[in-house]
């Protein structure tokens, strides 16, 4: 019972949290406002879910926002050549997953001690060159229809972004529960030395996770273009964090081998629900970040005690069952 509740503390709380808003903010459980929530989470929630599977692997991925922005600038830069939704989608995706692929590639085999190094690299150089490539180094306006249609339009009543999410959750849900990519991806965060030895191709699947990532990043750039119907060399701003403490927030564990895409969610709505009341009370922006930055503390300090308690609890497990 003890394991159980821990694993679904972050979902009481999302869910106390959401009773919370509501009773502090009456317009928070308006159709319009949920939906607007939605929509603001959407590109968090799924670059989210790419970080979860890098942390899952007791890695981290720093270059998401800039991967991001390079990507919604070399998107723009292909509708400026030719007015087309499918390639200039097709460029965003493939922008991110280079990246990725980039990420993946040097940390594995140019043998770094941690991915921090190399996201954090990748984070400057995608930042640059978005600034270098966008048109007069800002914003681009401009997608095709099918890309705002998608990143801004809505379908019976729920934004299209919406369904971006469900979308992608499914196809990560699949590869990481009912394939087998996915059950080497557990093992090779559980502990690396034994996936070795069990004949799991390590390396393989650390790129992989990675241009997983860097390609969710891509997804996210598609969604939030199509929601401001341009390119921006500074969007994705701070996405790292978001990204991070939403996977944290969520109940995942630095730690690896231990977490699912629910977690990514939770915790990106968890987020979205705070910015969203803390609008509706008109806070400014700034404190926001603040109240950000504690969150993802709190979140790292509850991730040190459920490691703990699990670990008590699984203790007095086996000993009841001797």
């Amino acid at each position: 019972m003890g394991l159980r509740l821990l694993g679904a503390g972050p979902l009481l709380i999302l869910a106390l949290l959401v009773v919370g808003v509501a009773l502090w903010t009456p317009n928070f459980l308006k159709p319009g406002n949920l939906s607007n929530i939605a929509a603001q989470t959407a590109v968090i929630a799924i670059v989210a879910m790419g970080q979860q599977l890098v942390i899952l692997t007791r890695g981290i991925d720093l270059s998401v926002g800039a991967n991001l922005a390079l990507a919604t600038v070399i998107g723009g830069l292909m509708f400026r050549a030719v007015d087309s939704g499918p390639l200039v989608i097709l460029a965003m995706l493939a922008t991110g997953a280079l990246v990725g692929a980039v990420n993946g590639i040097v940390y594995v085999y140019g043998r770094l001690p941690h991915p921090f190094i190399i996201t954090l690299a990748t984070l400057s150089v995608c930042r640059g060159l978005a600034l270098a490539l966008a048109i007069n180094h800002t914003t681009m306006r401009g997608m095709p229809e099918a890309i705002t249609r998608l990143g801004d339009g809505a379908t019976l009543g729920l934004p299209n972004s919406f369904f971006v999410v469900l979308a992608v959750a499914a196809a990560l849900f699949v590869m990481s529960r009912a394939m087998v990519w996915g059950r080497w991806l557990y093992a090779v965060g559980g502990d690396p030395n034994a996936a070795v030895e069990m004949g799991i191709p390590v390396k393989g699947m650390l790129v992989s996770t990675y241009i997983v990532s860097g390609l969710c990043a891509g997804i996210g750039a598609v969604v939030l273009a199509g929601r401001t119907a341009a390119g921006s060399p500074l969007y994705g701003n701070l996405l790292e964090l978001d990204t991070i403490a939403a996977v944290i927030i969520g109940g995942a564990s630095f730690l690896g081998g231990r977490g699912h895409l629910g977690h990514a969610l939770v915790g990106a709505l968890m987020i979205g629900v705070i910015r969203n009341a803390l609008n509706l009370q008109n806070v400014a922006v700034f404190y926001q970040m603040i109240a950000i930055g504690v969150i993802l503390v709190v979140a790292v300090e509850a991730d040190v005690l459920r490691n703990h308690l699990e670990a008590r609890a699984r203790v007095l497990q086996s000993a009841r069952g001797q």
